[in-house]
């Protein structure tokens, strides 16, 4: 898979892999063909699994290789470091502040004041989360064509897979909840894979802009990953521990995920 690739052009691989990540989305938002019944524990758990692979992606492919990338490019790694990947979690908050937005099991809409329904609100929380997946994505295929040691396709393609898994419940955390508040298969349906197709839109536009701007590949890296850790934070880590007789069930989900994309990572990097 990473020869074929490797024939594509880095803007290609990038728009492959972010179609790939949305295509797991879709797969997921596909369980309301099946039920619409939510199985609590193993939602919770589901996201508990998110949480750990976008920890584990947050460093062994994007904030390790940026330092690392920082320090080839004879800048400062801990500041370069520290300005991206604080930058990314502030660009978080501000989208947060400003976007309405429904968070997955809450019951008050945040950001700005909307008559929108709650069903768009509830699209707009996980496509909120989709931008920096599919921008870490890109950003991690243009890294590698810039040719330096830190970044490798490797490397990029294991994101991409680790992305995909965790978006598979993300899908499904849209899809089944509209399902049960009323609206037909299909609309629920549409409504989750919609989540996810901002993903290959931020996945270009993340690697033609390090290809562009190459002397900002650390800081890029960085910025991805302080992003996901806000989403992980902010989102994902919360909402799986909501219910207390599940914490344990899904803390252990949330060191799976993390020890897959590790594997990945370190196995294709």
């Amino acid at each position: 898979m990473i020869d074929l690739l490797m024939s594509f052009s880095p803007i290609n691989q990038a728009f492959l892999a972010t179609l790939f990540t949305w295509a797991l989305t879709a797969a997921g938002a596909a369980l309301v063909f099946f039920t619409a019944a939510v199985n609590h524990k193993l939602m919770d758990s589901m996201l508990g699994f998110a949480a750990g692979v976008m920890i584990a992606a947050s460093f062994w492919s994007l904030l390790a290789p940026g330092i690392e990338m920082a320090e080839e490019l004879g800048q400062t790694p801990w500041l370069t470091a520290t300005i991206g990947f604080l930058f990314g979690g502030v660009f978080m908050r501000m989208a947060d502040f400003l976007l309405p937005h429904l968070h997955y099991g809450g019951t008050k809409s945040e950001g700005i004041k909307t008559s929108w329904q709650r069903s768009t609100l509830l699209v707009l929380a996980i496509t909120m989360h989709n931008v920096p997946e599919g921008l870490a994505v890109g950003v991690a295929f243009g890294s590698a064509a810039a040719g330096l040691p830190a970044a490798t396709i490797g490397g990029a393609v294991a994101l991409a897979i680790g992305i995909g898994i965790q978006n598979f419940p993300e899908g499904a955390a849209v899809s089944l909840p509209l399902r049960r508040e009323g609206l037909s298969r299909w609309r629920s349906f549409l409504y989750g894979q919609a989540s996810g197709i901002v993903e290959p839109f931020a996945g270009v536009f993340g690697a033609l802009f390090v290809l562009k701007m190459q002397t900002f590949l650390p800081y890029a890296l960085c910025f991805a990953a302080g992003a996901m850790i806000f989403v992980v934070v902010e989102e994902l880590i919360p909402e799986s521990q909501r219910r207390p007789e599940n914490i344990d069930t899904v803390t252990m989900a949330s060191m799976c995920g993390f020890t897959v994309m590790m594997i990945l990572d370190v196995a294709l990097g």
